[in-house]
């Protein structure tokens, strides 16, 4: 199938056209603005699809909207109609199409133009009235607030925000080209409304404090739950817009006569993240804990690992190294110590089911 993307280089455009490319099953076409009109109508007779993306938001005249959402699209649907082939057509629109303004009429009469199309022909047209769309490669200080506030915090930039209490409805753009995919890949004749899943609703104040907490978390260490929904969506859209010169950022190292110790990661309820090091002969740890938890699992060099029940006094040594992968973990009531037993610096990575409390450590010197 050959698809015919207007407004490839913009925002939804650039993520449609990489998904597509990565697919592999399909033939890309484009047409931007800068594009000499007189080859649109061989796009479009060489397409079995277009996704209709081009179009104007913040025009220096507002004619320039009717020029741009109206008559491309209209142009656009003589061209199918005359081509008497069938052609899916997809029409990005906006929920502005419900409002009495330059921009929303400018999508509702687009949207017109592509609903007559298919009473006259059958073929097969889907609009998607989209609502606030977030993601990478959004523009910053145009018309998302989410792009705007990823930008402007990740750069230390200050924010406006006129009131917390707004409620935004975002859709994420991975979501809105898997739902156009699927859209050509299941299309039917005549016409109809397609929606994006799932629709998020978030205030403007949960969203500023949102990314506000993903930017600290590189001071403090500590980062909250990001692997699912509008969080997960967020945080990755707050990182697209970080700056090449701040990809990276240090962490706290801890230097003794036995190695170092660095901690990587902290989570507000599923505990932290740590590597160590230890010289050759060198022993760490030597204590027990009544509740916090662990797991080892050595990188580099070798280990011995020794346990001891505090009330019985049971001893258990396990060896292991970084040749062969292990999971080892301390359980609570067992003293227990880590020690380098090769020729070369010991290096393990430690997961512990709780943050580091210096009130409360809940760690008891012991040998074992």
């Amino acid at each position: 199938m050959k698809i015919l993307i207007t407004g490839s280089r913009g925002f939804i455009g650039k993520n449609l056209t990489v998904r597509l490319n990565e697919l592999g099953v399909h033939d890309v076409l484009t047409y931007n603005r800068d594009d000499n009109p007189d080859v649109l109508p061989t796009l479009i007779e060489q397409s079995d699809a277009i996704v209709h993306l081009a179009g104007e938001m913040r025009p220096v005249d507002n004619s320039d909207l009717f020029t741009a959402n109206v008559g491309l699209t209209e142009k656009i649907c003589t061209i199918i109609k005359n081509a008497n082939k069938k052609k899916v057509l997809l029409l990005a629109s906006s929920i502005q199409a419900e409002q009495d303004n330059p921009y929303g009429l400018s999508k509702s009469q687009a949207e017109q133009a592509v609903i007559e199309l298919s009473n006259e022909t059958g073929n097969p047209v889907v609009v998607y009235r989209l609502p606030h769309v977030f993601g990478k490669w959004c523009k910053p200080n145009y018309n998302s607030v989410i792009a705007t506030f990823c930008f402007n915090i990740s750069r230390g930039i200050p924010i406006k925000i006129n009131d917390p209490d707004v409620i935004i409805k975002p859709v994420y753009i991975d979501d809105v080209v898997s739902e156009f995919i699927r859209a050509i890949n299941n299309s039917i004749d005549g016409f109809s409304r397609g929606k994006v899943s799932p629709e998020y609703e978030i205030t403007i104040g949960e969203l500023a404090h949102q990314i506000n907490g993903f930017k600290n978390s590189r001071d403090i260490l500590i980062s909250g739950r990001t692997g699912v929904g509008l969080t997960r969506a967020l945080y990755s859209s707050y990182m697209s817009y970080l700056s090449p010169d701040n990809f990276s950022y240090g962490t706290p190292v801890y230097h003794d006569a036995r190695g170092s110790f660095v901690e990587i990661l902290k989570t507000i309820d599923t505990g932290q993240f740590s590597y160590f090091t230890a010289l050759p002969g060198v022993t760490r740890g030597s204590h027990y804990h009544h509740t916090k938890t662990e797991k080892f699992i050595v990188v580099s060099g070798k280990a011995r690992f020794g346990f001891r029940n505090i009330i019985d006094n049971e001893c258990v040594e396990i060896f292991t190294s970084g040749d062969i992968p292990k999971v080892v973990e301390t359980i609570p009531g067992w003293a227990h110590d880590i020690t380098n037993v090769g020729e070369n610096d010991l290096v393990v990575i430690l997961w512990a089911n709780e943050l580091y409390d210096p009130n409360h450590p809940d760690t008891i010197a012991c040998k074992v």
